[in-house]
């Protein structure tokens, strides 16, 4: 207990200089000293200050949520599916709220964020549940090969539909090739008044799930013999993947890998408890993507990477890594 409530301590420390970090460095760096007095005693006068709070402090704030979210959500599903290698992106929940993105902003001409947020929830919860459903058929039920291979099918079918509304409309083409690399810059401190209610509900559904799901991994005869609402507790996992996912997406597009890694990662400290698990993730998600955007802000003389892309590039070797420990990692 003593060794897991220090590496949340230690966690929380990286997120804050994860935090500094982002508010820090760009193309223009800002000494930490004058962050910290943007933030305290902020001058409209002062350039550095201006682009602190501007630029920069959205920028962190959404990273923190967004990370989050992913990596939370991506805990849950893989509990709930008893798959160590799911993510909401293997099991096509990210592309179902692309999905329904693209046919709110090509199709009905809906361009604000905060407009397209119920359609990026309900592509979410329509796939996560079309995913159980199919994953589901048959004798052995919802084995976890059978829900990645649904996820999968349903996640290229629904991408190459995203594809064919924004190849078919050059003005989705225009607004959707940015979002849909996945990222966290541009964006205003107005998403923050959706993004946070929506993914604050998520997280806390999850965590309050978590001791249930460590009886659901036993099964569920024992777990149903322990005491625990199995049907209860898969509904309020999908509510909570829902609001995450879905709102992660609307909010910064769809970023790969943050939900598959960060779970392996944290259970090499906590072991299976999900309580431990959730609670390292929604420490260590956030980090590493605010990392991430970081360094793709200075790993290119001139511009930046998306942090979706960045991501992506770490994210492989990691994924590898983490397949050849399997036994250490796995549920």
């Amino acid at each position: 207990m003593r060794s897991r409530v220090g590496g949340l301590i230690v966690a929380g420390i990286v997120l804050v200089a994860a935090a500094i970090a982002s508010l820090a460095v760009g193309a223009r760096a800002i000494d930490p000293l004058t962050v910290i007095e943007a933030l305290t005693h902020y001058d409209e006068a002062n350039a550095d200050h201006l682009m602190v709070v501007e630029l920069r402090l959205p920028r962190t704030l959404l990273g923190l949520i967004v990370g989050a979210a992913l990596a939370v959500c991506g805990g849950l599903i893989q509990a709930f599916t008893r798959n160590p290698l799911a993510d909401p992106g293997i099991l096509g929940v990210n592309a179902g709220a692309s999905f329904a993105v693209t046919f709110a902003v090509g199709v009905l001409g809906l361009t604000a964020p905060g407009a397209y947020v119920p359609f990026a929830l309900l592509g979410a919860f329509v796939l996560t549940l079309l995913v159980y459903a199919l994953g589901s058929i048959g004798p052995s039920g919802g084995s976890p090969m059978k829900l990645t291979l649904a996820g999968v099918a349903l996640g290229a079918a629904f991408t190459g539909f995203t594809t064919a509304i924004v190849l078919q409309n050059h003005s989705t083409l225009q607004v959707m090739r940015f979002w849909g690399v996945g990222s966290i810059g541009g964006r205003t401190i107005d998403q923050l008044d959706w993004a946070v209610p929506l993914i604050g509900l998520g997280l806390l559904i999850g965590m309050l799930s978590a001791r249930s799901l460590n009886a659901l991994a036993l099964g569920d005869d024992l777990a149903q013999a322990l005491g625990a609402r199995i049907v209860a507790t898969r509904i309020a996992v999908v509510i909570a993947v829902t609001l995450l996912a879905g709102t992660a997406v609307a909010a910064a597009g769809p970023i790969a890998f943050v939900g598959i890694m960060i779970p392996h990662m944290v259970r090499w400290f906590t072991g299976p408890d999900q309580r431990w698990v959730l609670a390292y993730s929604m420490l260590v998600g956030p980090s590493f993507l605010l990392l991430a955007d970081v360094l793709g802000r200075v790993v290119l003389p001139n511009g930046e990477l998306r942090v979706g892309i960045v991501t992506g590039v770490l994210g492989a070797p990691v994924l590898i890594a983490l397949v050849r420990r399997k036994q250490v990692s796995g549920l």
